[in-house]
């Protein structure tokens, strides 16, 4: 026993062979790491204002936790850092708690992932349908982007408010004369960052646009708001006091951040497993990873980290084979900080909005929307629910509400695909044959179908009948409540005098009904019969006057 939990915890800690074939390919891990590093600074930074908590708490967690990350986490080619749907989930949190609670709670959230990936919850985000991430990712989209406009017209947020109603607001009081330097900004970044991958893919786009954004405002003095003072090195490592009433307030904030964090970490290492050929990743050890890095943000005055799926994307379309790329990508970040973290606080707030944006159209597939609408109805239904939910309420509600309104809809379609079917006796007639009822049970016999299926057979049966044989052979799902309707349906039949035999059962339904006492409300232990043939020669025996 502790032998195998020796080996468990030792699965879910860094080995040498997280860096198999670097001798290989570390000129392109290093190169991928660089391009990363590129794009994920002016979404760092931007995600850290959106989130509340500052562009320099968004670059040190791209630092710290994209480092930590890197290291102990279960994907090779994962880059994680701050994301916009984690934003989403700070941002009224940092609005209630105030900004002293975002150090304490996103340690507490990465302590939570941290346990989740030791105990083997990683593999539960196999459970979370396809149509349900879609909803989620494209109310996340929404979300940013909304976030985005007080910022793209040079006004601030009004405080309080879902980014849905912020945005009704600055819109419908809008200053065009004030608000002309940040719009003009956000359209040119907007347009560069349209325009440039379309004349050369490999021209980082995103970083282009903010320093010619950057560079119109600085050269022309347009009234525009900056960024201002970084810091020029990483803030020493502080374990944030919190008594036990502070996080007992805090706890179901960082239990929400950290099933954001498990579950948008677990779906993009799941995408980046398909688009690389390192091969499968460890769900438990991307949680360890995550948590752990979450955890050293914290410490270091970040905030809660992901793992990024559109920075993922970029470092394995960009050749990384190892997690040498994504430590390469924080060392670039963390160059900036102590090299040009001064040029960097001049850009423009309005630039960042623009990244954002764009960012946030590009995470909507509308080929994936299409699909899933042209799919089946409770799909449509289900992806319109969750990415609504997301919008309007609360993201973790959203997914919980996604996966539920599947299951409704997959236990609706099972319970449709029951039935019971009455069947002719094969063979020749028989004199008494037509006081014998061949009943065959198709699909499930489950608390969805259960009452149904019962009343099909009690109420269906001719009044001369005085035999029912109960074919479930062809019953592929059977749980205690249909079994326990079971058991019902056969002592209602023998109460009027009916002759009850169950054949064919299969072998893995046999210790249910043995166990919920249908096999004992037979009439006699020779009524459960294995062959169709004898089923019927022994109801034969019973009609013979």
């Amino acid at each position: 026993m502790t032998k195998v939990a020796g080996d468990r915890i030792t699965r879910l800690l860094p080995s040498r062979k997280d860096y198999a074939g670097l001798r290989h390919s570390w000129r392109r891990d290093v190169l991928a790491g660089v391009t990363v590093g590129v794009v994920a600074l002016p979404l760092a930074l931007a995600f850290g204002i959106s989130s509340g908590v500052g562009a320099a708490a968004g670059l040190v967690t791209a630092v710290v936790a994209g480092l930590v990350a890197a290291v102990f986490g279960g994907s090779h080619v994962q880059v994680s850092g701050p994301t916009g749907a984690m934003t989403v989930v700070l941002a009224p949190i940092v609005a209630q708690y105030g900004l002293g609670s975002v150090a304490a709670v996103t340690i507490l959230a990465g302590v939570i992932v941290v346990v989740a990936g030791i105990t083997g919850v990683g593999r539960a985000v196999t459970f979370i349908p396809w149509p349900v991430i879609e909803g989620f990712t494209l109310g996340i989209a929404v979300i940013i982007f909304l976030q985005q406009v007080p910022a793209a017209f040079g006004q601030a947020a009004p405080a309080g408010r879902s980014p849905l109603v912020a945005t009704g607001l600055v819109v419908s009081h809008l200053d065009v004369g004030a608000a002309w330097p940040a719009l003009l900004v956000t359209v040119l970044v907007a347009a560069l960052m349209i325009v440039l991958p379309r004349l050369h893919p490999a021209v980082p786009a995103s970083l282009v646009a903010v320093v010619a954004a950057t560079a119109l405002v600085v050269g022309t003095g347009l009234p525009a708001a900056r960024i201002g003072a970084l810091p020029s090195r990483l803030p020493t490592p502080v374990w944030p006091h919190a008594d036990l009433a502070v996080l007992h307030s805090l706890f179901g904030a960082a239990l929400a951040i950290a099933a954001l964090a498990a579950i948008e970490s677990l779906l993009s290492a799941r995408v980046a497993a398909t688009m690389s050929p390192t091969g499968p990743y460890d769900p438990n050890r991307e949680l360890v990873g995550q948590g752990l890095a979450s955890v050293a943000s914290g410490m270091f005055g970040g905030m809660p980290a992901t793992g990024a799926i559109a920075r993922t994307a970029v470092n394995v379309r960009s050749g990384a084979r190892t997690r040498v790329a994504a430590i390469v990508h924080s060392v670039v970040l963390l160059a900036v900080v102590y090299l040009v973290s001064g040029l960097v606080g001049t850009i423009p707030l309005a630039a960042l909005s623009a990244v954002l944006m764009v960012t946030a159209f590009r995470m909507i597939s509308p080929h994936t929307v299409t699909r899933i609408l042209r799919s089946t109805r409770s799909d449509a239904v289900t992806f319109l629910l969750t990415a609504t939910v997301t919008v309007c309420f609360d993201l973790i509600q959203a997914v919980e509400i996604g996966v539920a309104a599947t299951a409704l809809f997959a236990l609706r379609a099972l319970a449709r695909r029951s039935s019971v079917t009455r069947e002719d006796l094969p063979g020749p007639y028989v004199p008494g044959d037509e006081r014998i009822a061949l009943l065959r049970l198709d699909g499930a016999m489950f608390f969805g179908a259960a009452e149904r299926i019962s009343t099909a057979i009690t109420d269906g049966h001719h009044a001369e009948t005085e035999v029912v044989i109960i074919r479930l052979s062809q019953l592929g799902m059977l749980d205690a409540t249909g079994a326990h309707t079971l058991t019902q349906i056969v002592e209602d039949l023998e109460s009027r005098g009916i002759t009850v035999i169950i054949k064919g059962v299969r072998p893995e339904h046999r210790d249910l009904l043995a166990g919920v006492g249908t096999i004992d409300s037979l009439r006699h232990e020779n009524h459960l019969i294995e062959t169709l043939d004898d089923a019927i020669a022994h109801a034969r025996s019973h009609t013979i006057k």
